[in-house]
């Protein structure tokens, strides 16, 4: 059975979002992270490990973001006007952090200051995503297919919730991709640290989920209604496996399986939200078919899609191939 445009954009746009946390939420981690780690061997270490790809990964953010106007204009719209303030708080962190980042190597004499931007940079861009999908999930106002809500509807507990969450999940993704990736002092304290994380990221995996069936929406009924909780028990019981595969791990000084198994975790949370949401892309308002661009538009840009990602997916590829081994202690700069 083909899928319908509407639906095959959004699950691109979905894939697209994906990609993005899996690529960029490691080094965003590093940022949160950074504090942490002594000055010196251990941060230069840290800092190394993703200096190769970076920048590249955020073509994710980008290739989502343009999807997203590009096939859903009407969502598009009602989206940005409702949560203006957390996406530029975003934007402005990816921004800082992108300068401290290049900027450290080239200005040693105001090193700690680029230190505290490539921090505030990557804490603020987590916490604003993170307080972004809860916004998002909690539900917008809409009226006459135009935001009909308030300048800060978008803050609530739950979303505060959400973006806490996310802080931890890249915190530890950041964590495990060290383990991974480095070595000596810097591999031990990222090993220390991991399994507090992931504890965390459980808690907040727990809280936000329980905290999203208590909202207007009818996610309590898409989670608990018989037969299809027959398949949601599934990720709570799949979450569980992962968990305590992410123990098991840590305890046999595994490297490359503590990254792989976080990010199966995120995997499980996107499940959840397209069980949530889909077909809605802004939840009790607008459905991907209302919101969808017309078919000539979706048709004639899915051509495009289908060669551009493919090609995005190859040099990424070759590029996390071609730094595949440990970071050394030389500069990357």
């Amino acid at each position: 059975m083909s899928l319908d445009l509407p639906t095959a954009w959004a699950l691109l746009i979905l894939f697209a979002v994906f990609a993005y946390v899996v690529m960029d939420g490691f080094d965003l981690g590093i940022g949160i992270l950074f504090p942490v780690f002594p000055v010196g061997r251990e941060r230069d270490q840290a800092i190394n490990s993703i200096a190769p790809v970076w920048d590249g990964n955020e073509t994710w953010l980008v290739l989502g973001g343009g999807g997203l106007m590009a096939a859903f204009p009407l969502a598009y719209g009602v989206i940005l006007t409702a949560l203006y303030p957390p996406i530029i708080a975003m934007l402005l962190g990816l921004v800082f952090r992108g300068v401290a980042f290049e900027a450290r190597w080239r200005d040693p004499a105001h090193r700690p200051w680029w230190d505290v931007a490539f921090t505030g940079g990557s804490l603020v861009a987590a916490f604003a995503q993170g307080v972004t999908l809860g916004a998002l999930l909690q539900g917008i106002a809409v009226e006459d297919r135009a935001y009909a809500g308030g300048w800060l509807d978008w803050l609530t507990p739950f979303s505060l919730l959400t973006g806490a969450s996310v802080v931890v999940g890249y915190a530890l993704l950041g964590a495990t991709w060290l383990i991974w990736k480095t070595e000596g002092e810097a591999q031990a304290h990222a090993r220390r640290l991991a399994p507090w994380l992931a504890l965390g990221l459980l808690a907040g995996i727990v809280g936000v989920s329980l905290a999203t069936l208590g909202l207007e929406f009818d996610y309590h009924r898409r989670w608990t209604t018989y037969p299809v909780v027959l398949l949601t028990a599934q990720v709570p019981l799949l979450t569980a496996i992962l968990g305590y595969a992410f123990w098991r791990a840590l305890r046999r000084g595994r490297e490359l399986a503590p990254f792989l198994l976080t990010l199966g975790l995120f995997a499980l949370t996107f499940a959840g939200l397209a069980i949530s949401m889909f077909p809605y892309i802004v939840p009790r308002a607008l459905d991907i078919h209302a919101a969808a661009a017309p078919d000539a538009s979706l048709r004639f840009m899915l051509v495009g899609a289908v060669v551009l990602i493919p090609v995005i997916l190859a040099y990424t590829g070759w590029a996390y191939w071609v730094f595949r081994g440990k970071v050394g202690h030389a500069g990357y700069h």
